[in-house]
């Protein structure tokens, strides 16, 4: 089983006990609860696709810690003038780990049928 979440602006592609790097993420506690899920493929093949999110679908991880990425180098020079400029910079990202995908919608109390009206538009008229 796998699914499509948005998670921050970007989509990753999750199965269960997977473990990823994410935008920081500024929660309390250990648990998130991810619940724009783009597209959810279950073990026996069937796939839901939403429109544009799957009602009723969440995904939950776990953080596992705070890190930051890869040093991205910013180098600006001019020509002929000797200005150079170097400038570094390391974004904050959160290590999860994928727990549960669930794809079940929660109950819902079921709507009263309208009553329908017996007079017909015709009878009202005369």
């Amino acid at each position: 089983m796998y699914a499509i979440v948005e998670i921050g602006g970007h989509q990753y592609k999750v199965a269960e006990k997977d473990v990823l790097f994410v935008d920081k993420q500024n929660i309390d506690g250990k648990k998130l609860t991810f619940e724009n899920v783009l597209l959810i493929k279950d073990g026996k093949g069937a796939v839901k696709v939403g429109t544009p999110v799957v009602k009723g679908a969440s995904v939950t991880a776990t953080l596992l810690d705070q890190v930051k990425a890869d040093k991205v180098l910013v180098f600006k020079k001019k020509r002929r003038k000797g200005y150079q400029k170097l400038n570094g910079h390391r974004q904050m990202m959160s290590q999860i780990q994928i727990e549960k995908i669930s794809a079940s919608a929660p109950a819902k109390k079921a709507a009263a049928p309208k009553a329908e009206t017996t007079k017909s538009k015709t009878e009202d008229k005369d």
